[in-house]
Parts: structure tokens; C-alpha cells; sequence
């Protein structure tokens, strides 16, 4: 009689280990990995996963648009001739890098949210088929750790027991079954753990390449001004002219309207012929044909190689109605805080600096009568009277909830920016 029932709680007790080390192989995962995720369980920046989606498919467009310019700003630096035109196109290929790395450090942070939030999805589901399988396993090792001698002086113990090692036969493959699955989600929690890990690390490394290509930036942009700066008093004519229509206008759209003008005064005066030889004979001298003239002046083709000056989500259209009931003449878009804001297409710069509530405004003066008006920065790079190229730095975006406006028009009249893409 001893020898069978010992014979049988030993088999209890095995069926009970057996249980038992399937629940612990999935628990005592799920407890190992307890601290998972807490530098990323709170990403900031997104209410939720179609948010995070969003961004994620932005940034990784931008990072790739962002390279591309890189790569031919750096072949046309290359390639230049005189030390102006290297200096620029370098510049230019170190803000679309710094954008790169802007969109890349996006990149890492909606794949950080989303990865979040799948593990809370996950440790959601662990934790609801935790509790059954911990009751069933601390049932399990009761009966087996209950001494031989109780059961032997137990009427009907050894009934019971012989019932029991039948149901627990029946009802272990069930325990492996549900087991396995929390195997496999456990698994599924170390595969996001290491995709964690992995996107830390770009986001780390991104970070580090922005700070590295903002101070090489800084530093070439303190070399071009210096190259940039022979007429030095032209240049502070220029812009003692600018600030004084900046005073005398009374809203932004007077003030870009004076420099629309200007730029279009200038445009008619570069088109005028140039000066012709006086001929031997009085009876040959000519004039320009006047549709030669015409040829010049009417030419309204947009700016070419254009592109948005910053990277980020819009928040306001064009056309769209504000608060005021005043409709949008740009883009509103929310940038990364410090982000890079380059110029949306070759030109000159007509106005740098800061202006009424709008932060610090550049206006640049695009050929064929375009304007382009860039609003609130925090800092500007640029001078009234340079020239830009496409994609030339000309300042950053401010550090706290950054909004940069951006406006272009023809001949004075606003137009979609997104029409020129």
C-alpha cells in the first residue's frame, strides 16, 4: 500500500513539476523583463499610434529627400571653380545632413512610441492569462507536496488521488498548449526588446551627427560671412534701407508688398538693354528689338529646385480660416525644436531680422517677381543683400513649441507653396 501511494504521489509530483515549469518558463520571462521599456514607455511628441504612423512615414521621406540634396550639394562643392560657390554649396550640404538628422532622430522616436505601445498591448495580455495559470500551478503543488502518511490515513485519499492524476493526464495538455502561447508572446516581448535597444542606438548616434554637423555649420558660416563681407559698406546701405521700410510699414503684408515692389523694379531695370557702340556711322546705329524686351520681362516661371524651408507637421494650410476669421496666405508648420530652416529656392535675401511678433523674418526675392517670406525663427544666419542658393542655411527654429510661417508669392499675389512641390 506505501509502496503504491508513493509510487503515485511521485508521479503527482512530476505531472506537478511538469505544470509548474511550463508556467515558470513563461512567468519567470515576463519577470526578467519587468524593467523593459522605461526609458521608452513615455515617448513624448505623439497622442498616439496614427500620430506616431504619420511621423514615422514623414521623417523617413524627408530623411531620404534630405540625403539626396546632401549628396549633390556635395558633388556641386565639388565640382566649383571659385571659393564662393564651394563655401555655399558646402553650407547647403551640411543643413540638408543637419535635416537628415532631423528626421532621423524623428524617425527613432514614432518607432520608440510604437514599440511602447505594443509592449503595453503585450504585458496587457500577459497579465490577464497570468492569474489562471498561477492558480492552477499552486493547486498542482499542494497535492503533490501532501505527505504519503496523511493520505494513507485519509478515507477515500487514495480515490481522490487515483481522480486527480486522471484529470490532471486530461488537463496537461492543455497546460502545455496555453503555455507555449505565453512562450511565444514572451519571445515577442524580447524580439521588441531588442528592437528597442536597436532604435536607441540610431537615435543616439543621430543626436550625436546633429550636434557634430550644427558646429561645422557654425563654423562655415562664420567663414563664408567673413569671405562674404569685401563691400561691406554697400552691404550696410542695404540694410539701413531695409530696416527703415521694416519701421515704416505698418503690417507684414505692407512690408512684404515694398520689397515685392522693389524686387520688381529691380527685375524691369535688369531687363533693360544693355548699353550698344556707338557706330562709325551715325546711319547704322540700331536699338534693341522690343520683343527681345518683352522676351525678358514677361518671363513668370516659378523659382526651380524649390522645396519647403523646414521639416515638420502642418498645422495651418493655405487658405485656412483662424480663430479671427482671417484666411492663411502660407504654411504654418511645427518643426523639431532647434530644427534648420534653409531657403526654399535660390535668390536674395531682401529683409533679415526680426519683425513685430513674427519672431525674425526673412524675405527673399526669387527671380521673375517671387517672393518668399519665412517667419518666425529664432535666430537668422543670413544678411539683408546675401545670395542663397536652394537650400542654403538661413536660421533655426526656436527651441519651445516652434512655429515657422512660410509664404511665397508672384508678383504680390499669394500661392499655394505645396503647388510648387
Amino acid at each position: 500500500m506505501n509502496d503504491a501511494m508513493e509510487g503515485l504521489t511521485s508521479r503527482l509530483t512530476a505531472l506537478a513539476v511538469s505544470a509548474l515549469g511550463l508556467t515558470l518558463a513563461g512567468w519567470g520571462g515576463v519577470a526578467a523583463q519587468s524593467q523593459l521599456f522605461v526609458s521608452t514607455a513615455a515617448v513624448p511628441g505623439f497622442s498616439g499610434q496614427d500620430e506616431a504612423r504619420e511621423a514615422l512615414e514623414r521623417a523617413q521621406a524627408s530623411a531620404g529627400f534630405a540625403q539626396q540634396r546632401a549628396r549633390q550639394f556635395s558633388e556641386a562643392a565639388a565640382n566649383a571653380t571659385a571659393e564662393v560657390d564651394r563655401l555655399a554649396n558646402e553650407s547647403a550640404a551640411l543643413a540638408a545632413q543637419i535635416q537628415q538628422s532631423e528626421a532621423d532622430i524623428l524617425v527613432a522616436s514614432a518607432q520608440l512610441s510604437l514599440i511602447a505601445d505594443q509592449r503595453r498591448a503585450l504585458d496587457a495580455q500577459l497579465a490577464e492569462k497570468q492569474q489562471p495559470l498561477v492558480k492552477l500551478t499552486g493547486a498542482i503543488q499542494n497535492m503533490a507536496r501532501r505527505p504519503v502518511v496523511l493520505s494513507a490515513f485519509q478515507p477515500g485519499s487514495l480515490r481522490e488521488t487515483v481522480y486527480v492524476r486522471a484529470v490532471l493526464e486530461t488537463t496537461l495538455p492543455t497546460i502545455r498548449e496555453k503555455t507555449a502561447e505565453l512562450r511565444s508572446e514572451v519571445e515577442r516581448g524580447r524580439a521588441l526588446e531588442r528592437d528597442a535597444a536597436r532604435t536607441l542606438a540610431n537615435l543616439q548616434s543621430s543626436e550625436a551627427a546633429l550636434q557634430t554637423r550644427r558646429n561645422e555649420l557654425t563654423a562655415l558660416i562664420t567663414q563664408q560671412q567673413q569671405a562674404s563681407r569685401s563691400n561691406s559698406a554697400m552691404a550696410r546701405r542695404e540694410a539701413q534701407r531695409a530696416l527703415a521700410l521694416a519701421e515704416g510699414a505698418r503690417d507684414l503684408d505692407e512690408l512684404v508688398g515694398e520689397f515685392d515692389r522693389a524686387g520688381l523694379v529691380r527685375s524691369a531695370l535688369a531687363a533693360l538693354p544693355g548699353p550698344i557702340i556707338r557706330p562709325e556711322r551715325p546711319d547704322a546705329s540700331r536699338v534693341m528689338p522690343a520683343a527681345v524686351q518683352s522676351a525678358r520681362s514677361q518671363d513668370t516661371s516659378p523659382p526651380g529646385e524649390f522645396q519647403l524651408p523646414v521639416q515638420g507637421r502642418t498645422l495651418a494650410g493655405f487658405g485656412a480660416t483662424d480663430r479671427a476669421g482671417m484666411q492663411s496666405k502660407g504654411l504654418t508648420i511645427a518643426p523639431s525644436p532647434g530644427a534648420q530652416v534653409v531657403s526654399p529656392a535660390a535668390g536674395r535675401v531682401s529683409f533679415a531680422g526680426p519683425y513685430r511678433g513674427f519672431g525674425r523674418i526673412v524675405i527673399i526675392e526669387h527671380a521673375n517677381g517671387w517672393t518668399s517670406l519665412i517667419t518666425g525663427l529664432a535666430r537668422n544666419s543670413i544678411e539683408t543683400g546675401d545670395l542663397v542658393i536652394a537650400g542654403a542655411p538661413i536660421g533655426t527654429a526656436g527651441l519651445s513649441q516652434p512655429e515657422i510661417g512660410y509664404e511665397i508669392r508672384e508678383s504680390g499675389n499669394p500661392v499655394n507653396p505645396l503647388n510648387l512641390l
